[in-house]
């Protein structure tokens, strides 16, 4: 495979890996053969050894001395549990600018959320979200904060949004809440926007999984949203 310039060779094995476990390739318990990664992407085995410390510390591997790194629990609850975190990540941000929001936050936010409801398409939508989430984290999440949040929203290719066709309908109305929530001083339903606005995409995982026959098909109750 030959090499992406403009793109850490790390971040490229992280990717390589993660689309591996996504499509099946790679499953709960799966050896990670280091080697033949390295020589599938035609680089050394210091960005692999590299990519497989960022996994390990995201969770999705685990290393075993002297056996190698393994591909951790890989299923329906490890992924709403992903985006449990995730969600409550952000809501501590989130509750911040509730708890004391600014002229300037709350211009910048409804600016944005006129962009998410005018936004007739996904990549429209992902940008304006991407946005508010940058607006709010900014501006009330210290520099570890930040971080945990980085790290915890990588989780959901955007080919996996662009699969489920109601995606933008059904997560507007988690920033309105959101946003309103924001404006009327109200830490408690910022959180709970946040929350809500995770857990969807966390249906839009696992529903893409299913259907890739990555996951069986749950037998858990439907969650109403």
């Amino acid at each position: 495979m030959p090499k992406k310039y403009g793109a850490k060779e790390k971040d490229q094995v992280v990717a390589y890996i993660f689309h591996l476990v996504l499509t099946g390739k790679l499953r709960t318990g799966d050896r990670v053969d280091r080697n033949e990664i390295a020589q599938h992407l035609g680089m050394s085995r210091v960005p692999v050894q590299e990519a497989v410390g960022q996994l390990e510390h995201d969770g999705l591997l685990s290393t075993q001395y002297h056996r190698g790194a393994f591909v951790e629990r890989f299923d329906e609850d490890t992924i709403r549990e992903h985006y449990e975190v995730h969600g409550v990540l952000n809501g501590l941000a989130s509750a911040r600018a509730a708890a004391n929001p600014t002229p300037r936050i709350l211009g910048r936010l409804d600016t944005v959320m006129r962009a998410l409801r005018n936004a007739k398409e996904l990549r429209a939508f992902e940008a304006a979200a991407h946005e508010y989430r940058r607006a709010v984290n900014e501006e009330y999440a210290g520099p570890r904060l930040r971080a945990a949040i980085r790290a915890s929203r990588g989780l959901i290719p955007r080919a996996f949004l662009q699969s489920y066709p109601n995606v933008m309908v059904e997560m507007l109305p988690f920033y309105e809440e959101e946003t309103a929530a924001i404006h009327r001083r109200d830490p408690d339903a910022a959180r709970a926007a946040c929350a809500g606005c995770a857990e969807l995409m966390a249906k839009v995982m696992v529903t893409e999984l299913v259907r890739r026959r990555v996951l069986a098909p749950s037998q858990k109750p439907a969650v109403a949203f």
